[in-house]
């Protein structure tokens, strides 16, 4: 697995686990990508540092580098930040993916057409159900727009029938 920072065209960055560099690519060019926060699919890496490990015999001098670099100065009375650790990162985006995984299995799979069938049911056409698909972020702009209640999957899908 790989991660990459990306970054989509109204700013947006966010992290994403791809199988592969060419998985990402693949699915890039498929626009199978979308921004969580607005939808967009015009998606590129965005500038990330890479994550080097220290060399064995140096971990521990680097460790006590950043603790002591960290400590307030004293007399300082500022509250320290709090900042999670990454055992809660993890469980809390454990927690985010069974929450989502659990809403998924109520919800059925409507494919690209989800935009066609999200207006339907808004509009009295068709009975209102759980529907989850894919869509552009242009049209996930318009649906937003005209008052349809929805919203991007924070963790990403493989749509039902191209698992491997």
């Amino acid at each position: 697995m790989i991660s990459f920072d990306l970054k989509c065209a109204d700013g947006h960055v966010f992290e994403a686990w791809f199988k592969s560099s060419e998985a990402y690519e693949d699915q890039r060019g498929g626009r199978l990508i979308g921004c969580p926060v607005c939808g967009n699919a015009d998606i590129g890496k965005a500038v990330m540092a890479p994550a080097v490990a220290a060399k064995g015999n140096r971990r521990v001098a680097a460790t006590a580098k950043v603790s002591t670099e960290v400590q307030a100065p004293a007399g300082n009375s500022a509250p320290a930040a709090n900042v999670p650790s990454d055992a809660q990162l993890k469980a809390l985006v454990t927690a985010l993916a069974q929450a989502q995984a659990a809403m998924l299995e109520t919800s059925q799979w409507v494919g690209d057409d989800f935009a066609d069938q999200a207006r339907a049911m808004h509009y009295g056409e068709a009975e209102q159900a759980p529907i989850h698909g894919t869509t552009n972020a242009k049209e996930a702009r318009a649906m937003l727009e005209e008052g349809l209640p929805v919203a991007p999957l924070i963790v990403p899908v493989v749509p039902p029938g191209t698992a491997h």
